[in-house]
């Protein structure tokens, strides 16, 4: 499959995690990688930003299935089988069928890649991911023509998700995006963060990251993916319409009804931390606005 973006770090390359958060052996490696000249702006972005920690990470989290507590999924997570892993492609596409996880790793004719996004909510964090684009998989499978649109679910799986006990969300959790969206080459399938599998908490073994969005758009644990002709329906879309769009863009210039996303609070700053304005589109616009051009993205929020 051809790569896309200009990116030659394999996890061979990744720095060891006791090293991995000095600014400087991190600026210094990109550099010399030729990552920094194809990320521009996004790594600029990133390099204002103190680093996180694994403990961080792992601990902080929204996984709904497992609780609402930021703490809980780590505290429950573990419950959750992880293999044997399938995901089912379907829909508009070639080759629908039953993926096991190994099969879709063996499918990919490159070395899984290191990526560093930040990921916003009302607060933010920087993460060193690992994995592959998603349009990788996606063209594994072969999009068809009509295809407009790519639906996610989440496994949901009651006996091991204390979480979806309650019906806090209509479970299994499901997400969309527009298919130039997904096809992207910044939207990628995590499979591991600090060179590691990912943890139960953050997403294993499969999961969804588009960080130039909020963070619930990235969907965790990822059981079935399908092409569509019509824009699908996202759990937090249908739960509150008027809160949460399709689009779900970070754009500090759009505020949710109950609070501004003008800034945003670095986590592990603790709790008095100083908030800082939040970057149109988390810092990625030059990478990623021409997708939205002619849109009002008031409306398409």
């Amino acid at each position: 499959m051809a790569r896309r973006w200009t990116n030659d770090l394999t996890l061979a390359d990744a720095t060891p995690e006791a090293a991995f958060w000095n600014r400087r052996q991190i600026m210094a490696g990109l550099a010399g990688s030729g990552l920094a000249a194809a990320l521009g702006t996004s790594v600029q972005a990133e390099e204002a930003l103190d680093p996180n920690t694994w403990e961080e990470v792992t601990n902080y989290c929204n996984f709904y299935e497992f609780g609402t507590g930021k703490g809980d999924p780590s505290a429950y997570a573990d419950r959750m089988t992880t293999r044997p892993w399938s995901v089912t492609i379907d829909g508009l596409v070639d080759r629908p069928g039953d993926y096991s996880f190994e099969q879709i790793l063996g499918e990919m004719t490159l070395e899984e890649r290191i990526y560093r996004f930040r990921c916003v909510e009302a607060w933010s964090m920087v993460v060193p991911w690992q994995g592959f684009e998603l349009a990788d998989l996606l063209n594994m499978a072969g999009v068809q023509g009509g295809a407009k649109y790519v639906s996610f679910e989440t496994l949901y799986r009651p006996s091991e998700m204390p979480g979806t006990a309650y019906k806090v969300l209509d479970w299994p959790y499901r997400e969309g995006l527009r298919l130039d969206e997904a096809m992207h080459p910044l939207t990628m399938m995590a499979t591991g963060i600090f060179g590691k599998p990912l943890p139960n908490q953050n997403g294993a073994p499969l999961r969804l990251v588009v960080p130039w969005k909020y963070g619930f758009k990235s969907i965790k644990s990822v059981v079935r993916v399908t092409l569509t002709d019509q824009e699908p329906p996202t759990s937090w879309n249908m739960a509150n319409r008027r809160e949460y769009g399709f689009y779900s863009n970070v754009n500090p210039d759009v505020s949710h009804p109950r609070w501004s996303q003008a800034s945003e609070r670095r986590i592990g700053g603790g709790l008095f931390a100083k908030r800082q304005p939040t970057l149109m589109f988390n810092g990625y616009g030059k990478e990623v606005a021409s997708l939205y051009e002619g849109m009002d993205l008031a409306r398409h929020f």
